[in-house]
């Protein structure tokens, strides 16, 4: 497998990514709560998490972590290219980002 989206494709992997992520998710908005509220912390927390799983399926070599926190749009590189991770805490539709651009060159290729 070298191709992140390979990993929405593959039947088994989507069950256990339903099943596990919002366990893990849980975990991590329980950890980040004070007084209460859920902290923004919350979303370095589902970050590495997601981060964590890319490791696990396509091996360190190929997931670079070490990327300048400045870096706009660009949380981590999988076989070389950007990911920008985003979540979002709520009820209803958690949804995915995408990001509109008229310039090519800015375009993720996944």
């Amino acid at each position: 497998m070298n191709n992140i989206s390979e990993l929405f494709q593959d039947e088994q992997t989507v069950q256990k990514k339903k099943d596990k992520l919002p366990k893990i998710f849980l975990l991590a908005e329980m950890e980040s709560q004070r007084a209460g509220k859920i902290g923004m912390e919350v979303g370095t927390l589902r970050e590495r998490i997601l981060v964590s799983l890319l490791i696990y399926r396509f091996g360190k070599e190929n997931v670079e972590t070490e990327i300048p926190i400045a870096e706009p749009e660009e949380d981590v590189r999988v076989f070389d290219k950007p990911i920008s991770i985003k979540t979002k805490t709520g009820t209803g539709f958690s949804g995915v980002k995408l990001i509109w651009t008229v310039d090519a060159q800015k375009t993720p290729r996944i």
